[in-house]
């Protein structure tokens, strides 16, 4: 019988870190754990498959945003519903942690504080004739260049990370290219900056629904359509407290469950860090869809959705 948790990790995730936290959680845990490093990109999803069918009771994705999507991914792929998600947060960037409260769990992890379940919606994205799934966000034009800025800093991580990366996306990559975004049949065909389809409350580190429900069977996008760079700097403090503006004329909030884009030039997009499409792949059109209670994944009930008491 194999143990009851198999932690998936990445040795690189938080510029290093993460071998040596996850090191520290096996002492802690003794036999109770069993230990899979991934050694290149896409390695999780295979090792999250594997570690479904071998009889896991729990799979944990020990890294940051981009190792929970690949492990998610590799659970989904199995079919497994009774296996447990969960996340340690130990890479760059931790959306979805943060979301599922386990960020404040992994640092109370030496008093072993009770967890419980949940079962949360996915994100299914289908582009260019591939399907692939997320668990915290979508981010589409300004949003993916974000992420391409922030895969060449090595310096940093975290809000400052993505802060800088925002900062030379800004500069070098700014456009607003006119996108037809349907939300559940709503259609609007607009000059667009970026637009964000989130299933979590983050994004790069920034809040920007900090309303969203986990299990609600509804995205939360934000549409960001004629802003300049004026509007950027002027709004960046606000999107790190998670305080955009409700009723601003060029920024649409809403919720949806299926989100469609089409534009007339290829598109850029992340999902959970990971790229769907970069400019060059010549994919100008992509469909969102929520999939509803899709993964069981372990949740700290006290600091579930950003909560910190």
């Amino acid at each position: 019988m194999p143990p009851p948790t198999c932690v998936i990790y990445n040795p690189a995730a938080g510029r290093g870190r993460a071998e040596r936290l996850v090191a520290e959680f096996r002492q802690l845990a003794g036999d109770a754990v069993e230990l899979r490093p991934t050694r290149e990109p896409r390695h999780a999803v295979e090792l999250a498959r594997r570690a479904a069918d071998d009889g896991f009771a729990k799979v944990v994705a020990a890294g940051g945003d981009g190792t929970a999507h690949e492990v998610a991914n590799g659970l989904l792929a199995a079919g497994r519903r009774d296996v447990v998600f969960s996340v340690w947060p130990v890479g760059s960037a931790n959306d979805l942690a943060f979301s599922l409260g386990m960020d404040v769990w992994w640092a109370r992890r030496a008093g072993r504080p009770p967890t419980e379940t949940l079962d949360i919606d996915v994100g299914r994205v289908t582009a260019g004739g591939r399907e692939t799934y997320f668990v915290c966000a979508l981010g589409v034009g300004f949003n993916g260049m974000v992420t391409v800025e922030a895969r060449k800093t090595r310096w940093l991580k975290g809000l400052p990370l993505y802060g800088w990366a925002f900062l030379k996306a800004m500069v070098k990559h700014f456009a607003t290219p006119t996108l037809t975004v349907r939300f559940d049949g709503r259609e609007v065909t607009t000059p667009t900056l970026a637009l964000s389809v989130l299933n979590a409350q983050r994004e790069g580190n920034f809040p920007l629904r900090p309303a969203a429900d986990l299990a609600d069977g509804q995205f939360d996008y934000m549409h960001a359509t004629r802003l300049t760079r004026w509007h950027l700097v002027r709004y960046l403090p606000r999107m790190a407290v998670g305080k955009l503006p409700e009723r601003h004329p060029l920024l649409r909030l809403g919720r949806a469950a299926r989100v469609e884009v089409e534009g007339r030039t290829d598109l850029c997009a992340h999902a959970d860090g990971e790229f769907v499409c970069v400019p060059g792949d010549g994919v100008k059109g992509l469909v969102a869809e929520v999939v509803p209670g899709r993964l069981k994944a372990e949740v700290y009930p006290p600091a579930l959705y950003g909560r910190r008491a």
